[in-house]
């Protein structure tokens, strides 16, 4: 296909074909019919974890709820549907997921595969919400995984890098609607983080730390705070020394500020403050890369002073990075698995020649907190590094042998990442 290629632009995909089936049924004929399949979901990873060399299969026309089960709480959706549409669906019925990405518009399947995550010491990546999945498998069997009835192989399979097949409809455990209210606050010095840590992250249902590496200080702290009393709109002027902004801002310079979610304390539903930006608009061009480590949350500090040294050298590749705290989960391949987390996610410019210069530097002096890379993001860790940190690999292999004997899902990327191939 000509130029067919990721959100950002930096990946052209090396599929022959590209497939947009309308039903289950067609997917299960394209899969038994090919002998290389992956899913291309809303095209936001920036490496070639989605990639084939022969049948790409998009679920955007399987985008709808399939039920609402008020009882046990639960939302039934077909694979290709949005958090975007998810959420306003839900909320309309006075329902709310636990947690959102700074962006509402990928895809549910395609970021609990890559587990994707927001932000909160108390929140988990969003594939924990996953309580069922059905799965077109290798031969174009329909399989379905339940935590109810195997919590074990569903810890396995929610985090599934794209390598069991093609998960055609999940079933999310959702909660009563709330409301959040977002403050911005400037110029939190890093040195805070060092006695002040715990307290910086558990101040707000959501924390996120932004700097651009050009002083040792965040360039801004966006506090949601989930709102419990209808007519608090007060805001604080200093928060840890950092001061309250005066107006809506963007977390990089120069950006429009209206792609951005409402500030200033204005209470809002749920959806329309957990991410960064609005549904109706892109956060950017897509003229980025983007990267994230994962670590243990009460090492954030000392992993901070250890990248710093190279800020010289990040700093004028970088459009801002974020700082981020996920709570610890059970899920194999999982970043965050049984360990609570902080993640350190970058934002480049569009300069892949130079940042992949400087992206070995960053994981040498991470190595020692044994950081995890982001499944969807750019790295250049060695492969058997990767597979040194997670513990229930070895199973995770076998699940995947098991529904595809023959390697139909896997590609270049799990060949080299979970089955250690040249």
């Amino acid at each position: 296909m000509k130029d067919h290629r990721n959100w950002a632009g930096n990946y052209q995909y090396h599929a022959e074909r590209l497939h947009v089936p309308e039903t289950i049924e067609e997917v299960q004929k394209i899969v038994a019919s090919s002998s290389s399949v992956k899913v291309v979901g809303t095209r936001h990873s920036f490496n070639s974890i989605a990639d084939t060399n022969e049948d790409h299969i998009s679920l955007e026309r399987l985008n709808r709820v399939v039920s609402l089960d008020r009882d046990k709480q639960t939302v039934t959706v077909e694979g290709g549907i949005t958090y975007g549409d998810l959420s306003k669906y839900l909320h309309l019925q006075g329902l709310a997921l636990p947690n959102l990405a700074s962006l509402p518009h990928i895809s549910v399947a395609g970021a609990c595969a890559t587990a994707t995550h927001g932000s909160g010491d108390g929140n988990q990546s969003l594939a924990t919400s996953v309580r069922t999945m059905e799965v077109v498998t290798a031969e174009g069997d329909v399989v379905s995984f339940s935590r109810d009835e195997d919590p074990e192989i569903m810890d396995g399979v929610s985090v599934g890098l794209g390598g069991l097949g093609v998960v055609t409809q999940l079933t999310l455990d959702v909660i009563p609607s709330f409301q959040i209210r977002q403050l911005v606050y400037e110029n939190l010095s890093m040195s805070q983080l060092e006695n002040e840590l715990d307290a910086i992250t558990s101040s707000a249902y959501s924390v996120s730390l932004f700097t651009d590496w050009k002083n040792e200080s965040f360039n801004q702290v966006w506090l949601k705070q989930q709102v419990v009393v209808d007519n608090d709109c007060s805001i604080a002027p200093d928060f840890f020394e950092a001061t309250a902004t005066v107006a809506n801002v963007h977390p990089v310079p120069g950006q429009a500020v209206e792609n951005c979610t409402e500030q200033m304390g204005v209470a809002g539903e749920w959806h329309d403050r957990l991410p960064h930006f609005k549904m109706d608009f892109l956060p950017s061009s897509g003229k980025e890369l983007q990267t994230e480590y994962i670590m243990a949350r009460e090492r954030a500090y000392t992993a901070l002073q250890a990248i710093a040294p190279l800020k010289e050298e990040i700093a004028p590749l970088l459009q801002i990075s974020e700082i981020r705290t996920i709570a610890k989960d059970e899920l194999w391949m999982s970043p965050y698995y049984k360990r609570e987390s902080v993640g350190f996610h970058f934002t480049w410019k569009d300069n892949w020649e130079e940042v992949q210069k400087v992206l070995p530097k960053i994981e040498e002096r991470l190595a020692q907190f044994d950081a995890r890379p982001h499944w969807g993001k750019l790295f250049t860790m060695a492969p058997d590094k990767l597979q040194s940190l997670y513990e229930k690999l070895p199973d995770f292999q076998k699940l995947l042998k098991q529904y595809d004997p023959t390697g139909k899902f896997q590609n270049e990327f799990l060949k080299k990442y979970i089955f250690g191939e040249e």
